[in-house]
């Protein structure tokens, strides 16, 4: 073998940026292959190890540099490291013996086993001692550290060291352990996370996925095998609401009045009782006289009732006060009650408020496909929701969630993906819901018991909730260049993994750094490339605006993103059928009108007519208020 001083082929420096050696199969797969060593060690200090690059350096095509792998020839096994460092040190260089320091990260070995096939595995057992030789790690000692993570492995994409190796995450450790895809805006995570979920859904197809997609973006991502909700036919009945996700529901996110929310803790109960006593025959008088303790229900309770028989519990309570304030507390209840129920957003809570029935085990069912043989993934579009409601909705479905798996003993395996995951789990706790960030972190702490596990969107870490991104034992990292993002991944990843933090603002859109428990080893590849029509995109983005391609002309776009736009305040099916046919869509009258168009009526001056005031509030309790 040739060798030449301090310069390789291509004129560059040996070391700085990297050091020219040549090409090798491997140490174990090829042990006839075993090549002349490119360096020594000089020092080793934990999970770290200090290699010595000589001034002669052999002439090939394989370059050591920051981020390829090593092989440290130690006893009867190999040690496998990282490059993170390089630099010239010039009392050695001046010695000359060594030309260039190399800073090695110890992340495993391969070792042999009784029936003499080599394996790798993670940690080290035996350290490297002084002198012991360093070779370039090769293709099939790579190839053998990433087919080892276990027996159920899917694809993500291609090595950064080596494209012709495949980079596969470990199934089983993913789920086990929770995991999250974080990045900035416009780097392609939807797309890793649409690889991630595609290759799960064929290595298990006993666990019930269920993405929470906030922009309506993976509709297509998943063909046949993804269910798609929205407003249309989400049914989630207020009853399963529990009492905090139901005030957050009533007040529209806004802060509670506490004299409102006692009176509801009061009879949401008795509501309760009422129903089932209902159902039982019991007759009504001697209902009125008992209480929620004797009915035995909580507010909490996922029992069903009845809309109307809460609104007539506190009429009722409001005809015996004396007091007209404390009447006046009732009356505004009753109102916000009936105006989220009368509200055509709501109509998945509440569009059959009055008819009863217990549902709850088709909710279940349409969230988690419990009942469907067949693998595939349910997709909640969360942006089809009134935006004041999707905390609650978020909070319900991870509550339903981790309460499933805990009293079915995780007999069947759940996975909520969660997208933007810092809007309900944010690190800080005056902002967002605090139930549904409760909710996640009661997933991220303790599902994994009852087969429940959790996967985190985000293109803020820095903004999510440290004890929920601490749990995520694996981690999918595409490019940020935030400071405050960097330093709390660095912080929730070990010493060996954090140093490949570093490359983080420098990868390309597509490229990830993943890390932890579902990576065999630490690995820099780029994920898998979807086909173009199952790319992630928002629903009307994806349309083109060419008549004459089939799609829709500029004019049919703006009136289609009108009616979009109108439909989330007004009936959705009086503004479609009009739209569609082309008609004018006339002004809706009095009792048309949303609760908000009665609002800006009325401070705009506009009074309704006796007649519909009539209509509005009964004779009775009008007399009642008067007093």
């Amino acid at each position: 073998m040739r060798y030449v001083a301090d310069r390789t082929k291509k004129g560059r420096s040996a070391w700085g940026l990297g050091v020219t050696v040549p090409e090798q199969m491997g140490v174990w797969a090829n042990p006839t292959a075993r090549s002349t060593s490119f360096g020594h060690v000089l020092s080793c200090r934990g999970s770290e190890a200090r290699i010595g690059i000589p001034r002669l350096i052999p002439i090939g095509e394989q370059r050591a540099t920051v981020g390829k792998f090593v092989a440290i020839r130690s006893g009867a096994s190999v040690l496998v490291g990282m490059i993170t460092e390089v630099n010239a040190e010039r009392g050695l260089a001046a010695a000359g013996e060594f030309g260039a320091i190399a800073r090695v990260d110890l992340l495993g070995e391969i070792v042999r086993q009784g029936t003499g096939a080599a394996r790798f595995r993670r940690g080290v057992r035996d350290y490297p001692a002084i002198d012991d030789e360093v070779d370039v790690l090769g293709r099939e000692d790579l190839r053998l550290a990433y087919s080892s993570a276990g027996s159920r492995l899917i694809p993500a994409g291609d090595l950064h060291q080596d494209p012709a190796i495949k980079a596969s995450v470990d199934v089983d450790s993913l789920l086990a352990k929770h995991f999250a895809v974080l990045g900035s805006t416009g780097v392609g995570k939807s797309s890793g996370v649409a690889v991630i979920l595609g290759g799960l859904m064929r290595a298990r197809p006993d666990v019930r996925i269920l993405l929470l997609d906030v922009h309506n973006e993976y509709s297509k991502c998943f063909g046949d095998a993804a269910t798609v909700i929205d407003s249309n036919n989400l049914k989630l009945p207020f009853w399963l609401f529990n009492f905090e996700e139901m005030t957050d529901i009533i007040y529209c996110g806004k802060p509670s009045v506490p004299e409102e929310v006692e009176i509801l803790a009061e009879l949401i109960p008795i509501a309760k009782g009422t129903y089932l006593n209902y159902k039982s025959g019991t007759d009504r008088p001697s209902l009125a006289r008992r209480t929620g303790r004797d009915f035995g229900f909580s507010a909490d309770t996922p029992a069903p009732y009845l809309i109307q028989d809460l609104l007539t519990l506190i009429d009722e309570r409001m005809g015996k006060l004396e007091n007209r304030s404390s009447r006046m507390i009732h009356h505004r209840l009753m109102m916000r009650i009936e105006a989220i129920k009368n509200d055509p957003r709501y109509a998945f809570m509440f569009e059959n408020a009055n008819v009863g029935g217990d549902t709850m085990g088709a909710v279940l069912n349409q969230l988690f496909r419990l009942d469907s043989d067949q693998n595939g993934i349910t997709i909640l579009k969360l942006a089809s929701l009134p935006g004041e409601a999707i905390d609650a909705v978020v909070c319900i479905t991870a509550r339903l969630a981790f309460e499933f798996g805990l009293w079915s003993d995780g007999g069947i395996p759940l996975l909520l993906m969660c997208e933007e995951a810092h809007r309900y789990a944010s690190a800080d706790r005056s902002l967002g819901f605090a139930p549904t960030r409760r909710a996640l972190s009661r997933i991220a702490k303790e599902g994994r018991k009852y087969g429940v596990s959790l996967g985190l969107v985000s293109q803020r870490p820095a903004e999510l909730d440290p004890t929920i991104i601490s749990q995520c034992s694996t981690l999918f990292v595409m490019r940020m260049a935030n400071d405050e993002d960097q330093s709390i991944l660095r912080s929730a990843t070990s010493e060996a993994a954090a140093d490949l933090l570093s490359f983080v603002p420098s990868l390309a859109t597509g490229e990830v750094i993943g890390i932890g428990e579902g990576m065999q080893l630490p690995a820099r590849f780029t994920f898998a490339t979807l086909p173009r029509d199952m790319l992630p995109c928002g629903e009307w983005g994806s349309r083109p605006l060419d008549p004459a391609g089939g799609g829709l002309g500029r004019a049919e776009f703006i009136r289609m993103a009108i009616e979009r736009w109108r439909r989330a305040t007004t009936n959705q099916a009086h503004w479609s059928e009009a739209s569609m046919k082309g008609e004018p869509v006339p002004s809706a009258g009095p009792e048309g009108q949303s609760a908000l168009a009665r609002g800006l009526n009325a401070a705009g001056g506009d009074r309704p007519s006796p007649d519909l005031r009539s209509k509005l509030l009964d004779p009775e309790r009008y007399k009642i208020l008067k007093r």
